[in-house]
């Protein structure tokens, strides 16, 4: 909408409150069972461009085509330019008739700071035109008054959210109250919502707040915004809980002429989601605590190998028993960082940090070597940080004891890792100054165990590949090129998500997003 709405020349605040209307539009559509265009003038031209446009999911649509981006002749418009010069609901005029159907337009005018910048033209099939039952008349008040703010600036109003996608829809259940803050009508569905709550008796005359409090009195302390929607005072958005059920609320306080005239509330029984999610809560709380154990458990067994390997007088089995301890540390880094996080997700730069210093704790004291990170790793899966921080862990130690090692003296020189993310790749190179393998190395026929683990794990855990190569004037560059899984490449692509956002906005204002729904009864 952007793109169009700067050929309107509409201004920056003006453009962010077409944003919240197109936003919520969708209430207006369903509650008038009509279709609705956002039109705005192109003086240049005298003529009018559509915006943005929304179809009902309670009634049959009129524009069966996408009308975003249609430039109409301003002299065809009369409906529209009435709305911008009276400021006012237009009606006037016969029903369209289009292949034999007869369609009713209205215009509404969208203003904002005391200015019309846009026009809505709703459009109504009356084609499927039958005699209007309780609910269709109250929806169709409803939808009038709505209609009354836009035209006043009240309708979305400077506290809306930019985005409703989780709110409760027409559909969902719908309440209408009086000024007083009484029931005048509820619909089915949001009869049964009350239902579940623990109502026994009719909605309709009883004043919503205080018996919303009486039916929560039992379960929770009492909530002043609850009190707010629910006796609708204020917009607000809030959630039921009684009788076992939790039912989610959406008040939109109505103001008509410039007198309250009660409020309009959307109900939808969310009991399941919530459930569902208080599941995955506990299921989260119980893998994490998994996490923390196994790790408690690889400390515990790190520690019985160091005990070992200190009474151990043969130098090479205490050798081998320092080099298991290692192994397990590298592991239990990856647990502890899981039983911290919120899921199957750990921050692998955090990892890679205490595995380099790890690595850098093996050279003397007086020649401490600390391993530089350039580059970053970003979240990864358990599946692929377990392997990964022993396949780093062994290289890191390899280059430490045996490439900057020097006979005789600490080690001395530098260490890098390098990591490259992409979005279906991942590339890391541990890269040192130092000795270098000798000429006649041959990864596939070595005795060495370590770098038999690294190639082991990088070709049949991680489906990477393994390079080792000289560098020019000495030293070893060790480079892994690992596939990412399909999780690990979505979870990049969230990441970036901010910078996409507004693109995918634009996209959505553009288009008709609602998909079709059944109709409440």
């Amino acid at each position: 909408m952007n793109d169009l709405a700067r050929r309107a020349q509409i201004a920056a605040q003006d453009l962010d409150w077409l944003h919240a209307l197109v936003s919520d539009w969708e209430l207006l559509a369903d509650l008038s069972f009509a279709d609705l265009a956002l039109w705005a003038p192109l003086p240049a031209r005298h003529s009018w461009i559509a915006l943005a446009q929304v179809r009902p999911t309670t009634g049959p649509t009129v524009f069966d085509e996408d009308i975003v981006g249609t430039v109409r002749a301003g002299r065809a418009q009369p409906l529209l330019a009435a709305a911008v010069k009276e400021g006012r609901v237009c009606r006037e005029g016969d029903p369209e008739w289009r292949l034999g159907v007869p369609i009713r337009h209205e215009t509404i005018p969208v203003c904002h700071d005391g200015r019309v910048i846009a026009v809505i033209e709703r459009s109504t099939n009356l084609d499927s035109a039958r005699t209007p039952s309780r609910m269709d008349l109250a929806y169709l008040k409803a939808a009038d008054d709505l209609a009354q703010m836009i035209a006043a600036g009240l309708f979305p109003g400077p506290a809306s959210s930019p985005a409703h996608v989780q709110s409760p829809r027409v559909n969902d259940g719908m309440l209408r109250l009086g000024r007083s803050g009484k029931v005048n009508y509820a619909s089915p569905n949001a009869l049964s919502a009350y239902r579940r709550l623990g109502l026994t008796a009719d909605l309709t005359g009883r004043e919503l707040g205080p018996l919303t409090a009486r039916l929560c009195a039992s379960t929770s302390p009492r909530d002043d915004s609850l009190m707010l929607a629910a006796s609708g005072r204020a917009l607000l958005e809030t959630e039921v809980e009684a009788n076992g059920s939790v039912v989610q609320m959406r008040t939109i306080p109505l103001v008509v002429d410039g007198a309250a005239a009660g409020a309009l509330i959307l109900l939808r029984d969310v009991t399941e989601l919530r459930h569902r999610e208080r599941e995955l809560i506990t299921k989260d709380a119980t893998i994490r605590e998994i996490h923390h154990r196994v790790k408690n458990n690889l400390q515990t067994v790190a520690a019985l190998l160091r005990l070992q390997a200190r009474r151990t007088a043969v130098p090479e089995a205490s050798g081998a028993l320092h080099e298991a301890v290692r192994r397990v540390g590298s592991i239990a880094l990856v647990h502890e960082t899981l039983s911290r996080a919120s899921g199957e997700v750990v921050e692998f730069d955090d990892i890679a940090r205490r595995i380099a210093a790890m690595a850098g704790e093996l050279s003397a004291p007086e020649a401490k070597i600390t391993p530089k990170l350039t580059g970053g790793f970003g979240e990864l899966s358990a599946q692929v940080a377990t392997p990964l921080a022993l396949v780093l862990t062994e290289l890191l130690h390899n280059a430490v004891q045996h490439g900057l090692a020097r006979p005789g003296a600490p080690a001395t020189g530098t260490l890098e890792l390098i990591a490259d993310r992409r979005r279906d790749r991942l590339a890391v190179t541990v890269a040192d100054n130092g000795a270098g393998f000798p000429d006649e190395f041959d990864l596939d026929s070595t005795s060495s165990l370590g770098l038999q683990i690294v190639r082991t794990l990088v070709e049949s855990e991680l489906a990477g590949t393994l390079t080792i190569s000289g560098r020019p004037g000495g030293g070893t560059n060790v480079r892994l090129d690992l596939p990412l899984p399909i999780a690990d490449q979505t979870r990049l692509t969230q990441a970036l998500a901010p910078t996409l956002a507004p693109r995918r906005l634009r996209a959505r204002l553009s288009s008709s997003l609602i998909p079709p729904q059944t109709p409440e009864s």
